[in-house]
């Protein structure tokens, strides 16, 4: 995928999106989430009765140009908006649905949009939410290790 491949261009998307206009948002913590590698939900995502709801909570570009096969875009975490549709998409599930956020925009100790889903889900009881742990980014840690991909919407 030549679209990650390109440094300057990935570096240009991580800034804007990590760096500005996100003042308060918490980067991700790993000690304050449940989370799941890239190869435990691959093994996951193959159970076809047993799939998670899989919620892309970052940047809706980075969606545009690669995302998780069956995912969906819900906005990015760290908005209003997408803590919104993320109440929205969620009100009528049963509270123990199995549910996995995922974000990738950059390294996970500077993603500011997997923490405000994630305790939102928390607060309105649901019990299986895990968080997909991209240590780098999506790139790095999902595309060029030969994962599924789906590109556009």
């Amino acid at each position: 995928m030549k679209v990650f491949r390109d440094s300057r261009w990935i570096l240009v998307a991580l800034v804007l999106v990590c760096g500005f206009g996100l003042q308060g948002a918490r980067a991700a913590d790993s000690t304050s989430l449940k989370t799941l590698t890239s190869e435990e939900l691959v093994r996951a995502l193959q159970h076809p009765h047993a799939k998670p709801l899989l919620f892309h909570v970052g940047s809706h570009m980075l969606y545009l140009q690669a995302h998780i096969p069956g995912s969906e875009y819900l906005g990015a975490g760290s908005t209003e908006q997408g803590i919104q549709n993320l109440r929205r998409r969620v009100g009528g599930l049963p509270k123990s649905t199995a549910i996995v956020l995922y974000c990738g925009c950059c390294p996970w100790s500077h993603c500011p949009n997997v923490n405000p889903p994630y305790e939102t889900l928390q607060q309105m009881g649901f019990t299986n939410v895990k968080v997909l742990y991209l240590a780098n980014n999506f790139g790095a840690d999902w595309v060029d290790k030969g994962y599924p991909v789906a590109k556009g919407e």
